[in-house]
């Protein structure tokens, strides 16, 4: 038995119409889903911007509900009214200090209060102070 070859024909792949139209159809699926993929990852980006700001956003509502707070305590307001506008109680003297150059000396800024809520038991507190006056001389 012997085998017998077309003449004529190779015996390589074809590249035949169904090919070439399988091929364009893969084109454009791919073509397709690349921006699909693209706009995707640009929302992506956009969430995760729309998250910092959000964050960033809610620290300074955090900040300004612990400055409301503050302001809720009447030993605070006190406190500033008599640093920024000089208030005295009645009954008090109040003094104003002058420089060389006849303008009033500006008084340092206290510092804010603390925070008065402290995460920490009371006993973690003692037990923290305790530790540190073993350590000091």
């Amino acid at each position: 038995m012997t085998s017998r070859r077309p003449s004529g024909r190779s015996t390589g792949p074809r590249l035949t119409s169904r090919a070439i139209v399988l091929g364009l159809v893969l084109l454009v699926l791919v073509i397709s889903y690349a921006s699909s993929l693209r706009g995707w990852l640009d929302q992506r980006q956009q969430i995760a911007e729309a998250q910092q700001r959000i964050e960033s956003v809610q620290a300074q509502v955090d900040d300004l509900e612990r400055e409301k707070r503050r302001w809720q305590d009447d030993a605070y307001v006190q406190q500033q009214a008599r640093a920024r506008l000089a208030f005295v109680f009645p009954g008090e003297t109040g003094y104003r200090v002058i420089g060389p150059d006849g303008d009033a000396l500006v008084t340092p800024d206290l510092p804010e209060p603390q925070d008065q809520t402290d995460p920490r038991a009371w006993y973690d507190t003692l037990w923290a102070s305790t530790r540190r006056a073993g350590r000091e001389p």
